[in-house]
């Protein structure tokens, strides 16, 4: 019997590397951002880099959005000539509508696809399409892959901790008089996607107990279960990073660490110098 080709889809919120995508042929929608109504399709006409730049030194309007359908309708009738059938793994639909589009344009191009809503993004949302692969590769059956990844999404972990308030303050997320009050006090969330959407965990008041809190929570998740790696996050603060991330090799020196830019789809509402960690548990 012969083996069936399989084609991967996922979107730019992936955050996995060029070399990645080119080695296992994974196709790649972008999402766009949005600049003073402006569009650019997201690491093809603006790197995260640029984007974080920009929003660090210009006014104005700081957006994310989805692709449009007709990008995935054109790549959906393109796979149906070339493949049996495609694996969607996209970031939560709670957070875009990126896995709703991606779902209908297949259907409209009559394109067999097994879409995965993630429930996530950025680190995690790798971490699920490269088991997804190395699990096709160990010749299981495409439904148990589907399940497997399914049920990984409830050990996935994603902490942001943004730098200020400005920007969660200008998409809406939270009041102008919350905003001075975290200023004065020097305030920060410390945010969690957890059920496809960001939820409050808690307050500090400094990097340091930020810091201190993420080392706590990866801790907990230590005593009981297994994390290979950690990804440490960044809105274009490396300095703060490397920070992070020398405190977590102290800490735990058994886990790996990766140091990655925060997708640009969570950096329009927390903003430039939000630093996050994420790890999966197994």
């Amino acid at each position: 019997m012969n083996k069936a080709k399989i084609a991967w889809i996922t979107d730019t919120t992936s955050s996995l590397s060029k070399e990645f995508i080119e080695k296992n042929d994974i196709h790649v929608i972008p999402l766009h951002v949005v600049i003073n109504d402006e569009f650019y399709k997201e690491t093809i006409d603006i790197t995260q880099e640029e984007f974080y730049e920009r929003m660090k030194n210009e006014d104005g309007k700081f957006q994310s959005s989805q692709p449009s359908i007709n990008d995935f309708v054109e790549l959906y009738k393109k796979l149906k000539e070339e493949y049996d059938f495609g694996i969607a793994i996209h970031a939560s639909s709670v957070l875009t509508g990126t896995y709703q589009t991606s779902v209908l344009a297949a259907n409209m191009a009559g394109f067999k696809l097994y879409a995965i809503d993630s429930l996530t993004g950025s680190y995690p949302l790798s971490f699920i399409i490269k088991r997804g692969i190395e699990l096709v590769e160990e010749g299981l059956e495409i439904e148990e892959v589907v399940n497997h990844l399914n049920a990984l999404r409830d050990h996935t972990r994603l902490f942001l901790v943004p730098s200020n308030l400005d920007q969660l303050h200008k998409s809406g997320r939270v009041s102008g008089g919350q905003k001075i009050l975290a200023s004065l006090l020097n305030i920060k969330p410390i945010l969690a996607i957890e059920e496809g959407t960001a939820k409050i965990k808690d307050k500090v008041r400094s990097d340091k107990k930020a810091f201190a809190w993420l080392m706590k929570t990866l801790k907990e998740d230590l005593e009981t279960k297994k994390v290979q790696k950690a990804a440490i996050l960044h809105a274009n603060d490396s300095k703060k990073a490397s920070e992070l991330e020398k405190l977590l090799n102290e800490t735990f020196p058994n886990v790996k660490t990766e140091i990655m830019m925060l997708i640009t789809v969570a950096g329009v509402h927390t903003g430039v110098g939000t630093i996050g960690l994420s790890w999966v548990c197994e």
